[in-house]
This record gives C-alpha cells, structure tokens and sequence, in this order.
C-alpha cells in the first residue's frame, strides 16, 4: 500500500489484523483513540477481494474498542464504500472544528459516523450531577441535625452532672459526719 514503514511501525499496537483460520494475513486496519474520538486509518489488504469480508470484522472489533473506550465519533479517510453505508458522513467545516487537534494537520476530506449523543450525555451527567448535589445536601443537613440534637442532649446531660454535683457538695457540707476528726 506504500504507507510510511517506518512511521507506522512507531504505532503498531494501533492495528487490527484479519486472518485466515490457518494464520494468512488477510488486512490491516488503523484505530487511533484520542479522549473521545477514534480515527480509523491506513486500511491495507493483501487480496481487495476479501476486504469486505474483512471490513465487517474489523467493524465488529471497532464497535467493541468504542465501547470499551467510551468514543463518542469515529472519523476516518478511507474512501471505501463500506464506511458510508454504515453511517459515515461527508464533514461539513462547521463539524470539522470537532477533530481532535491531533489529527487536524491530515489534509483531505473527513468522514465521520456519531456513535453517541454527546449532548445528550453531558445533559444526563448534569442532571444526575445535580441529584446527587442535592441527595448530598439532605445527607449534609441530616448530619448537621443530628449534631446539634446530640450537642444540646451531651450539654443537658453536663449541667444536670454538675448541678447534681453541686447538690451532693452542699449536702457533705451541711451534714458532716460528726465521727470525723474536727480540724
């Protein structure tokens, strides 16, 4: 395919492989991860004719990397039929500013599939953020009330001690033992 050898050999654990069931080589594909966006690149067959065959396991293997990465868009160059027909779309330049920084010196035109609703995700995280926010407030005041009830019981407690020891001094100094020594 005349990639660039030695700059790809810099990223091998970025590629996939298909083989044959007795260990041929069938194709290579590139999934570069950056946060949440994964890039696939340098597709490369030995035999075009097993590429689509080829292709659907390699879509497989993306979907569960996605997932497990928690990638919210693919992006690719390729220029295979097989990635429009799963959803890949032509980048408009307003959907362009989306492509990770890393990837923007790459000259051509993008495709992209929306594998998540970002917004619709960072809303649930907000809503659920907000519910917990506010479960750990009444955790908070339920706390607090609870101190301030064993606060004024601990302080009730103190002063009947020390009235009830002020009661036991006064009655020993009002009724002396008379069989002690006088002094």
């Amino acid at each position: 395919m005349l990639l660039p050898a030695d700059e790809l050999e810099k990223r091998l654990t970025e590629f996939q492989v298909v083989e044959t069931a007795d260990g041929q080589l069938l194709g290579a594909l590139g999934i570069q991860i950056v946060r949440q966006h994964a890039r696939l690149h340098s597709e490369s067959y030995l035999d075009f004719a097993h590429a689509d065959g080829a292709r659907q396991l390699f879509w497989k293997r993306i979907q569960t990397l996605a997932s497990n990465h928690g990638v919210f868009r693919l992006w690719t160059q390729e220029r295979s039929p097989f990635w429009p027909q799963l959803g890949f779309r032509a980048v408009s330049a307003a959907k362009l500013s989306e492509l990770p920084p890393e990837w923007q010196p790459a000259r051509g035109e993008w495709s992209t599939l929306q594998l998540k609703d970002e917004q619709a995700i960072v809303n649930a995280l907000d809503k659920d953020f907000a519910a917990f926010m506010s479960a750990e407030r009444r955790n908070t005041e339920r706390t607090y009330e609870r101190a301030r009830a064993l606060k004024t019981i601990i302080t009730v407690i103190g002063f009947t001690i020390g009235i009830l020891c002020f009661i036991l001094a006064g009655y020993l100094l009002i009724h002396r033992n008379p069989f002690l020594p006088a002094q």
